[in-house]
């Protein structure tokens, strides 16, 4: 089908990994709009009603699906496509997950868990243990295109074709550029979250499903290696009000360094504020940022960890 102006793309339309061989479901030309319908990140495997038992046994083949591939004409290898995030339209509800053997403390919480969030869809904030309130600003955790190299690729990762980036900060308004690698583009989005911290340091953020409606340009022979985003305002503004409790890890390795920097902050909530271990842990993982403070002092790096306290007060 090929459109211009807007257009909508229904969640049926879902693809899990990567394949520039998936044709596309929709062809446009530059400067067209589109609302893609998502699936949450389990693939509709988990609803309000599922229990730690449905999380347990996630068919791990069939998370994350993203939503298209779209076709952009005129887009070839070496150009950008450069996607704007219009709006969101929230589904008021969502979840938080600690599967094991996945996210940054694994080994030290090997248990299942499961949060439901139920939020009104104005975006307010969203209740969470003994008295957590997370500010919500909904983003897409995996916005990308199809990479060169054939074959399906898994779409946990992410890639130098974006994907699976988990960026908090690619929220309404935002342009993102994304380097083309095959003709066309094929682009695909999903994965939305009602709200994450930098590091999604559980391996979920609020999982929720949400539209969004982007708007597609080329820049021809723009020979980007990476993804590159401008935001229009302020990026923690949402969280900034309170201050923050902050925690460190420090020594000669960053993801050690982060780790310790968790591990610190976990222990801080459970021991002020009554949460169990892994619930602070999932806390963290939709609302506190992890910063790299220092790099240059050699041997030593120091990693920070930064937990808003508006979420506590």
């Amino acid at each position: 089908m090929h459109t211009h102006g807007s257009h909508t793309i229904h969640k049926g339309h879902i693809h899990h990994g990567w394949n520039n061989a998936f044709p596309p479901v929709l062809t446009i030309t530059p400067g067209a709009s589109i609302e893609f319908e998502t699936a949450d990140a389990s693939s509709g495997q988990l609803s309000a009603k599922s229990t730690v038992e449905d999380l347990k046994k996630l068919d791990l083949g069939r998370v994350n699906p993203v939503t298209g591939p779209v076709f952009i004409d005129g887009a070839k290898p070496g150009d950008a496509l450069k996607v704007t995030v219009l709006s969101f339209k929230p589904s008021g509800w969502g979840w938080t997950g600690n599967i094991p053997g996945f996210g940054l403390l694994a080994d030290q919480f090997p248990e299942a868990r499961l949060h439901h969030w139920h939020y009104d869809s104005g975006l307010a904030p969203a209740m969470y243990g003994p008295g957590g309130r997370v500010p919500l600003r909904p983003f897409t955790g995996t916005i990308g295109v199809a990479p060169a190299a054939s074959g399906l690729h898994s779409v946990i990762p992410p890639r130098n074709v974006g994907g699976n980036m988990d960026v908090r900060d690619i929220t309404a308004g935002v342009e993102l550029y994304l380097p083309v690698e095959v003709d066309g583009a094929l682009f695909s989005v999903g994965d939305t979250h009602a709200a994450q911290g930098d590091g999604e340091v559980c391996g979920t953020a609020i999982e929720s499903p949400i539209d969004v409606a982007l708007k597609f340009e080329l820049v021809k022979g723009a020979n980007l290696r990476m993804p590159r985003y401008v935001t229009p305002g302020p990026v923690t503004d949402h969280f900034d009000k309170k201050g923050y409790e902050v925690t460190t890890g420090i020594g000669p390795d960053l993801m050690a360094g982060a780790r310790m920097a968790v591990s610190e902050m976990v222990e801080l909530l459970s021991r002020r504020y009554g949460y169990s271990a892994i619930d602070a842990y999932m806390l963290c993982s939709v609302c506190a940022d992890l910063r790299i403070s220092s790099i240059v002092d050699v041997p030593n790096w120091v990693v920070s960890f930064y937990f808003p306290r508006i979420v506590l007060e």
